[in-house]
């Protein structure tokens, strides 16, 4: 019975190792979402947004309301960019 603890306790450790790992390689991925040609958000494979960019010439021309919506949709877009970099991790 010690000998199945002691395995089981290595395993854990082992998956510790892995999964850690596996999160460090996963922030150091970068993904991009974009809505318009107008917002890109950029992210880690972590989820952690690490940039957002505007085209200055197309947002002078977008209402308040239209510019929130595009931030949401380039939002939206690079979490399931993320989320497919996650899944093949």
């Amino acid at each position: 019975m010690m000998k199945d603890m002691s395995g089981l306790m290595r395993q854990a450790k082992e998956m510790q190792e892995k999964l850690k790992k596996a999160q460090m390689e996963l922030e150091k991925e970068i993904v991009t979402g974009s809505a318009g040609g107008v917002v890109e958000v950029s992210m880690t494979g972590t989820q952690r947004v690490i940039e957002v960019r505007l085209n200055e010439a197309k947002i002078r021309d977008i209402s308040t309301e239209r510019l929130q919506s595009l931030i949401l949709q380039a939002v939206n877009d690079a979490l399931e960019r993320s989320r497919k970099v996650m899944a093949k991790k």
